[in-house]
């Protein structure tokens, strides 16, 4: 198609939906639209997109209940719409796996930036991992042209980011990364100031790979800095 790919717009306001369609074609990208959570759930499947924008506020079936939907079809990227000021919302959308945020009212071409970003992040990062060596210690293996974890020989599912951010602090053990420096280096785009999808993540991924997570092993924080992979 020689466009820079298929996004999945999914809002029940039909003036974010046009406007994000214009912002998003004038970028290059093919843009599906779905008005409802039982009409997103079938054209995700009907168009599998490169990333999905998803509001959580939908009627018949809400955003949560979509992309949980999602997440267990597929591990294409998604970026939250959540209303200004709806903080746990944020969390919680960030606790569940989704790839970014944003917060309305925003300003469209902020929105196609994030949705350039993420995309190219998740194709540049891929290359870049198909390109690397495993990465193998005592209890814990890293393939990444598979994309495959498994601590101490179990499988583990990791969400993209999750795996990316796993990634880059295992291929540079014992460097100490502050949560901005992660942000810079994993998302390409500044989050409002927020750090807390960077903490987000962290207990996430101690969670699925960390034998007792309230005392990690790998996943370190060096207070009042950020943290480090000890090998």
């Amino acid at each position: 198609m020689g466009t820079q790919g298929r996004v999945l717009v999914v809002d029940d306001e039909p003036v974010v939906r046009e406007v994000l369609t214009r912002y998003l074609e004038r970028d290059g990208f093919d843009v599906e639209t779905a008005a409802d959570g039982e009409d997103a759930i079938a054209r995700f499947d009907a168009a599998a997109p490169d990333l999905v924008l998803l509001d959580l506020m939908l009627p018949r079936v809400d955003g949560f209940e979509v992309f949980r939907t999602i997440r267990s079809r597929s591990q294409s990227p998604v970026i939250m719409l959540t209303a200004r000021g709806e903080v746990t919302d944020r969390i919680v959308g960030l606790d569940v796996g989704a790839d970014d945020y944003v917060s309305k009212p925003f300003s469209p071409s902020e929105v196609a930036a994030r949705v350039r970003a993420v995309i190219r992040r998740a194709r540049g990062a891929s290359a870049a991992e198909r390109a690397g060596p495993v990465l193998r210690f005592a209890d814990l293996e890293i393939e990444p042209r598979t994309r495959e974890v498994r601590v101490r020989g179990a499988a583990v599912q990791l969400t993209p980011k999750e795996f990316e951010m796993l990634h880059f602090l295992a291929s540079t053990p014992r460097v100490v990364f502050s949560r901005y420096q992660l942000l810079d280096e994993l998302w390409d785009v500044a989050f409002d100031g927020d750090p807390s999808t960077v903490t987000v993540h962290i207990r996430r991924l101690r969670e699925k790979i960390e034998r007792d997570p309230s005392n990690p092993r790998h996943l370190v924080t060096v207070w009042g800095a950020g943290y480090r992979f000890e090998p």
